[in-house]
């Protein structure tokens, strides 16, 4: 699979530790060939590949037959089931043919609702079955990937040749060569989306490699963690330790209330299985901050926002004071993208190689200004001139910036961190705020696509501010400590267009993939 790690040795060793749970196992190794021909890449599928893949499922099928299971399940390795009853609750479908709705980080699924007569994917009216566990009965559906529960006593002996039909004529595609076997024998697949059942990672482009295969698993493993708890080996196998670094940052600083031990709990588990490590930032909390406290100060912020600010001017005085040429700033509540340590990982080299002078970097931010594109770099790839921008989710720091702004004096005159920055390198677009900054010479500039994202948006069920406000905003009618109607900026925010592409950035290999071709 990827060195030193050896899934034959792996799965055999597993084996070996759960084979008494179960009644039957057959285990049939095949270590070679080690390639299908005339493959360009361990992710090319090609006819070969797929007429394997065709027999192996055959051969489950037969198998189970031979052994009269009332049930057999099919799975890919990369299927990440998450709920324990799965099985209990396919079989208590009571269908032929059912899986169980996978959700992954893009509009890719493990089923069709339609498809058209030469076997390829159909759109169709948004009437499809959504997932998050909001479904009743499971939906028929013309085409589903494993995982799938099939009732072997009710398929009938035929149903899926190791070969195709004599009457197929669509792609040479295991998956739909196994779709229009079942409607030739009459058998009718569905979906349920009852409950949450797990997850999958999205298909990868057949130039991909096995590091971008483990690196984008490892992203789904991440994303599930953002609204449920993590994922955990299992028991029985041995896993190698990960060797966090700083990936050539002087430090990483990780921000957080002391309060939200389940945001800083998620972040340092998701840090390290990227193997990053960071030091923590106890962050100011705003809720022990009062109004007549804010009001005595002569500030004119919510109690959140005076806290997020403090936290962030803490952290550029301990850069500082230690000196850290380059510093990594992040805050609790944000997702990783995929390839997100590849990708910063190669820009801060870039930046480096090329003498790149700067200041400020985003990682994560909300463009404020969407009118015309941002000024592309020349020579580095993914990165742009910043212009106007909220949200301080990641940024990287130098040594150089922190001490302008600490230069500023920004506690005497405060603002919002976010826009105090954009003042900062000259980008306000309110020429009263930079008036009280003469200095305004901050050299910032923005990953292009951005690198991480809030975990959670402003309305979506689960939002927590701990800037605006301190409460969950799911129910407009609940009035909270801080009103909505007083925060000006989440009202900017939802007047503002979020598709705003910075079209011309240089970009790198990494932003060349998407889901498999053929989906």
């Amino acid at each position: 699979f990827l060195p030193p790690h050896n899934t034959s040795a792996l799965l055999e060793d597993w084996l070996v530790q759960v084979q008494n749970l179960y009644h039957y196992v057959e285990w049939r190794p095949q270590e070679v060939p080690r390639d299908y021909g005339k493959e360009t890449g361990p992710k090319h599928w090609t006819g070969a590949r797929y007429e394997h893949v065709l027999k192996l499922r055959q051969a489950a099928l037969d198998a189970a037959r031979e052994i009269w299971a009332d049930y057999f399940l099919l799975m890919d390795c990369d299927n990440l089931l998450t709920n324990q009853d799965v099985l209990q609750l396919l079989m208590r479908e009571n269908q032929t043919a059912v899986a169980p709705m996978l959700e992954s980080r893009a509009a890719y699924s493990n089923f069709w609702c339609g498809m058209t007569s030469q076997g390829y994917y159909r759109r169709t009216p948004p009437t499809c079955p959504s997932a998050g566990g909001s479904g009743g009965a499971a939906s028929p559906c013309p085409w589903c990937t494993p995982p799938s529960c099939w009732t072997s006593a009710r398929s009938p002996p035929a149903s899926w040749p190791s070969t195709p039909h004599p009457e197929y004529a669509w792609a040479l595609d295991d998956v739909i060569i196994f779709a229009f076997s079942a409607r030739s024998a009459g058998v009718q697949m569905h979906v349920c989306n009852r409950q949450t059942y797990g997850y999958l990672p999205v298909p990868l482009p057949s130039h991909s490699s096995l590091q971008d295969e483990a690196d984008s698993f490892l992203h789904t493993q991440l994303e599930v963690s953002v609204n449920h708890p993590p994922l955990e080996p299992s028991i029985y196998l041995s896993v190698p330790p990960k060797r966090p670094d700083k990936m050539g940052f002087d430090e990483v600083f990780l921000i957080n209330l002391h309060r939200r031990a389940d945001r800083r709990e998620r972040m340092l588990r998701a840090l390290y299985e990227q193997e990053l490590t960071c030091k923590v930032i106890s962050a100011v909390d705003g809720k022990a901050l009062n109004t007549s406290d804010i009001e005595a100060m002569g500030v004119q912020m919510l109690p959140g926002e005076l806290g997020c600010f403090l936290s962030h001017y803490n952290t550029w005085k301990e850069i500082s004071e230690r000196g850290l040429q380059s510093s990594l700033v992040i805050e609790d509540d944000l997702r990783f993208e995929v390839f997100f340590k590849r990708r910063l990982s190669n820009l801060l080299y870039e930046v480096t190689a090329h003498g790149l002078d700067w200041d400020l970097i985003y990682i994560g931010r909300k463009r404020m200004q969407v009118d015309h594109q941002e000024t592309p770099v020349p020579k580095i790839h993914n990165l742009v001139e910043a212009d106007y921008s909220y949200w301080t989710l990641g940024y990287m720091m130098s040594l150089k910036g922190a001490r302008k702004l600490l230069r500023a004096e920004p506690l005497s005159k405060m603002l919002p961190v976010d826009e105090f920055l954009p003042v900062m390198y000259n980008k306000h677009p309110v020429s009263a705020y930079m008036a009280h900054f003469k200095q305004r010479d901050l050299r910032a500039f923005s990953a292009e696509p951005l690198l991480v994202y809030p975990t959670h948006y402003t309305g979506e069920p689960g939002y927590i501010s701990d800037t605006e406000t301190s409460v969950v905003w799911d129910n407009e009618t609940v009035r909270t400590d801080w009103d909505r109607a007083r925060s000006r900026k989440t009202q900017e925010q939802a007047e503002l267009s979020s598709d705003a592409q910075n079209s011309d950035v240089l970009q790198s290999d990494l932003d060349n993939w998407s889901a498999k071709e053929e989906l």
